[in-house]
This record gives C-alpha cells, sequence and structure tokens, in this order.
C-alpha cells in the first residue's frame, strides 16, 4: 500500500524544493492537492514520479517539476482569475484553485472534462469549473462568481477566447486574469492579461482565504 501523504511530501521537499520552486503559496498547494486522484487508477502507484504520467489518447499529467516551475514564473495571486487551458485531468486546476480566486478551466475530451468535474467535486473545491469546448476558444456565459452553479448545471458555452479575455479586462477590478495554455508535454506558454472587472462569488473568496 503506497503512502501518498508521505509520497506528496517527498515530491515537494526532493523535486520542488530543489529545482528553484520557492513560493511558499505554491509548494503548500502541491502538499495538499492528492496528485493520485488525478492519473489512471492502475497508476497511482507512480504518480509522484518526476516524470509525465499517461492519461491515454496522447494526453498527460504535467510533471510536478515543470507545472510548479510554471505556475511560479505565472505569479498567480488570491484575486486573480485563472483560465486554464487544456487541463487533462485537471490537476493543475485543483492546484491552482488554492492559489487564486477562481479558476475555469477548458478541455475538448468530454471523458476527461467529466472526470476531472467529478475529482473538484469529491475534494469539495467549489472555486473551479471545467468546461468542455474546444481549445482554440475561450468560453462565455455566467462569469466567476457562478462557477460552481454553472459546473452542476453544465450550462456554460464556448466562446472565442480573444473575445473573452477582452471583456475581462473591461469588467475585472484590480486582479488579473491568467491564462495558462499547455501546448504539448515539454513545452508551455503562459500569458498574464490585466484585467478589470467583478469580484469572486463567496466560494472562491472563502476558499482562496482558507490556509494552505
Amino acid at each position: 500500500m503506497v503512502d501518498f501523504a508521505a509520497a506528496r511530501l517527498n515530491m515537494v521537499e526532493s523535486q520542488l524544493r530543489t529545482n528553484k520552486v520557492t513560493d511558499l503559496r505554491l509548494l503548500a498547494a502541491f502538499e495538499t492537492v492528492p496528485r493520485e486522484l488525478f492519473v489512471p487508477e492502475p497508476l497511482r502507484g507512480i504518480a509522484y514520479i518526476d516524470e509525465d504520467v499517461a492519461l491515454g489518447g496522447g494526453r498527460f499529467v504535467m510533471e510536478p517539476r515543470v507545472l510548479a516551475r510554471l505556475l511560479q514564473a505565472a505569479q498567480p495571486g488570491p484575486e486573480d482569475v485563472a483560465l486554464d487551458l487544456g487541463c487533462g485531468s485537471g490537476y493543475a486546476t485543483a492546484i491552482l484553485s488554492r492559489l487564486v480566486a477562481t479558476v475555469v478551466a477548458l478541455e475538448d475530451d468530454a471523458a476527461l472534462a467529466a472526470a476531472a468535474n467529478r475529482t473538484l467535486e469529491k475534494l469539495e473545491i467549489d472555486n473551479a469549473v471545467v468546461v468542455e469546448g474546444r481549445l482554440t476558444e475561450g468560453r462565455a456565459g455566467p462569469g466567476p462568481r457562478d462557477a460552481d452553479a454553472a459546473r452542476r448545471r453544465g450550462n456554460l458555452e464556448p466562446d472565442p477566447l480573444r473575445r473573452r479575455a477582452a471583456g475581462a479586462a473591461r469588467v475585472r477590478g484590480r486582479a488579473r486574469l491568467r491564462v495558462l495554455i499547455p501546448r504539448d508535454p515539454w513545452s508551455y506558454a503562459t500569458t498574464a492579461i490585466a484585467a478589470r472587472g467583478s469580484q469572486p462569488g463567496r466560494a472562491g473568496r472563502d476558499l482562496a482565504a482558507r490556509p494552505a
């Protein structure tokens, strides 16, 4: 029987801290989010190795060190809204949920999107939602304050990403919209968009304020 809590701590200490991951909030998120729930059940025993874990169909759960360095570079803040494109099983979405006010993730594989939402609900993460849609598009519909209710109704529809980002920039206050775009298992890009707009919903604020 694998001691996942010990494996998680070892991942943080031996893979992240030793590779220039210094953000304490980020380290705490990696130490508390159960990575084993985001990989296929037969592979849970190797969930914490320092490699990508295959999801099938050419999709992967990103290597912890690479994901941590990417998120550290993005500098997510507690009032930010994160848009996670191509979220796969939702592991990065779950990590982001500990760092920002609200996460909206987009996934074009219906099975992965549904599984990701089930895992987020199992972990009682109420400030993140995974939406099925084409990765070249954003999403329209309810704003961040409605993320949890919208996930339960399943009524979010895709909309061109550029238009959605521009709309967010017009309406969101001091917070920023973080766009995280995985391009392939080895190449990732992040775009930070200064945005103005509405405050996150109570569920998002409450969870973001909880100690890690």
